[in-house]
């Protein structure tokens, strides 16, 4: 299983689905995640001025729901450039923008499930984890 930054930030600021995906990530075995996708949690952290240091927290969770972390590599990022051109915003209702088409290219990449919060990808053809 693939985790969006959609579905960590929905843990980490203790949204309704905080429960429903906490238990999904403790019995996943092997979930992952991209460089991308932590690139933009921290991003999210700092705009929202939560006082959680990005790194800090991130890392922590890493190591809570045992995520293996993925560097983008040329697969995935022609995958992700084909999810821009096909789901992007501005040309399809799932409006994803360039960190959700890494994180819909790494879930492509591995033919596995992507676990998110919302319904842009649920416009696409990835399979959701729940």
């Amino acid at each position: 299983m693939v985790v969006d930054t959609s579905a960590i930030y929905a843990i980490l600021a203790g949204e309704p689905e905080r429960e429903r995906f906490s238990r999904v990530l403790a019995t996943a075995g092997g979930a992952v995640v991209s460089t991308a996708t932590l690139t933009e949690c921290s991003a999210v952290l700092l705009s929202k001025q939560v006082g959680m240091a990005p790194l800090e927290v991130l890392e922590e969770f890493i190591q809570t729901y045992r995520l293996k972390v993925v560097p983008v590599d040329e697969a995935q990022w022609r995958l992700a450039t084909e999810a821009m051109k096909q789901f992007g915003k501005g040309r399809h209702p799932a409006r994803l923008n360039i960190c959700d088409s890494f994180s819909y290219a790494l879930a492509k990449s591995l033919n596995a499930p992507l676990l998110f919060k919302g319904d842009d990808f649920a416009h696409t053809d990835i399979r959701p984890a729940i």
